[in-house]
């Protein structure tokens, strides 16, 4: 109860943002979200709803869990950790990544703004294509 009342308050704190998407997971794996995509998918192509051609990325994209959430330009993983840990596998694909060594009950306003400088300092690159992020 107590984590769900700060997830209230936050909602209603920033509800008339419009420039940033945040995404905190709960209980939520990435492997499991494609899994059940795919399922999906492979239903519709048993019942004769679906071309099994037709499957291509956009198709899975849209049996994610969130497909109206845009992929995520910057994660930042907090506690030191190098890794992942099957977290938007599938919608990180282009993300650039950002370790910071503070756990996330630490995790400030200055931790926040050097993860956002360093994202400043990339060349994003999208399958080759060179794109130079905004400083």
């Amino acid at each position: 109860p107590d984590i769900c009342a700060l997830l209230s308050e936050a909602e209603e704190l920033t509800r008339a943002n419009t420039k940033l998407t945040l995404v905190v997971a709960f209980n939520y794996g990435s492997r499991q979200e494609i899994a059940r995509a795919a399922q999906h998918l492979a239903r519709e192509v048993a019942e004769g709803r679906r071309d099994p051609d037709s499957i291509d990325a956009d198709a899975i994209g849209c049996y994610l869990d969130a497909p109206d959430i845009p992929d995520p330009d910057l994660i930042i993983r907090t506690s030191g950790e190098q890794r992942l840990s099957n977290f938007l596998m599938w919608q990180a694909a282009y993300s650039e990544l950002v370790f910071v060594p503070q756990h996330w009950p630490d995790f400030d306003k200055a931790a926040l703004e050097g993860a956002i400088a360093e994202f400043g300092r990339r060349e994003r690159r999208f399958g080759g294509l060179v794109a130079k992020t905004a400083s």
